[in-house]
């Protein structure tokens, strides 16, 4: 089968295409015949080296985890799937590839309404949001500050906040101020002056921040706050010399949930934006586009 690998560590250069072993699924596992990909920024982190000491990598490797296709094999012992259904969630192997492995348990159904690539861009996205929402605790009521609003992650952590009744002030770039309003959040454009736009909107200030972006936001997340208290980021590497939560860490990867989200989005009730997408011979593209942290939705690549 055809994936992209990478034999050493470093930029999008690493990156190519190369003929591999079909993967054979195990218990409790079953195979999947990719036909979308979500690209999300810890690839390119894991890609580049600097996530060695969280998710260690044996060379050569697939990058990505994110699947949406159909199962074209199962392993011993999996039950409720059967070979062409479609799914949606997250792999074992490299999802990089015409075909990956994923442990069956988290694997949601794919909704008929959704296609293949909204499908891709939504397991990562919906798991980190919430899971951050958690972390900070966020109720009605409440004003939730989130950095990079119109990113993939941005998209559906507005949209999670909304439902929870909080209001949402979120920053993006001039471009997609539009788009973040239609989520539901105040839309505001980052960049100088942030801390006095933001108390302009919220003079009682605001209950927590949800950094999504990693562009330096941190040190006035903190004056805005008061304290380094529900101040969270999944993108801002210097979180701990600033006492500031990074959230990167383990998936829930709930299965039910997934298929609730994914239920939501096939009827329009939950925005799932697909930015750009790419064949997966340019894997490299959409990584460079990702290491960049612009643009609005997710990056996705197709596969034939």
């Amino acid at each position: 089968m055809k994936a992209i690998i990478f034999d050493a560590f470093g930029g999008t250069e690493v990156l190519h295409e190369a003929e591999t072993e079909v993967p054979q699924p195990g218990p409790g596992q079953v195979r999947v015949q990719v036909r979308a990909v979500g690209v999300n920024p810890v690839d390119g982190k894991i890609r580049s080296g600097i996530m060695e000491a969280i998710f260690p990598t044996t060379l050569p490797a697939v990058p990505g985890g994110e699947i949406a296709g159909i199962i074209d094999a199962l392993g011993e012992g999996v039950d409720g799937f059967k070979v062409g259904d479609e799914v949606l969630g997250w792999s074992d192997t490299g999802s990089y590839a015409e075909y990956a492995l994923a442990d069956a348990t988290v694997l949601a159904p794919k909704p008929a309404g959704l296609d293949w690539t909204q499908a891709a861009a939504l397991p990562v996205a919906s798991d980190g949001a919430e899971r951050v929402l958690d972390l900070l605790d966020v109720k009605a009521g409440e004003t939730l500050l989130i950095h990079g609003a119109s990113g993939a992650l941005g998209t559906i952590a507005v949209q999670l906040a909304v439902a929870r009744g909080a209001r949402v002030i979120g920053t993006a770039g001039p471009n997609n101020q539009e788009y973040v309003t239609s989520l539901g959040a105040t839309a505001l454009v980052y960049g100088d002056g942030l801390v006095e736009r933001v108390r302009a909107l919220a003079p009682n200030g605001v209950d927590a921040v949800f950094d999504a972006a990693g562009k330096g936001a941190l040190e006035d997340s903190i004056t805005l706050r008061g304290t380094t208290d529900r101040v969270v980021t999944t993108a801002d590497f210097r979180a701990r010399e600033l006492g500031i939560v990074f959230a990167e860490g383990p998936q829930r990867r709930s299965a039910t949930r997934l298929a609730e989200l994914a239920r939501l989005a096939a009827d329009g009730d939950l925005t799932v934006t697909v930015g750009t997408t790419y064949p997966l011979a340019d894997a490299a593209k959409a990584q460079e586009v990702s290491d960049s942290g612009h643009g609005r939705g997710k990056l996705v690549l197709t596969v034939a």
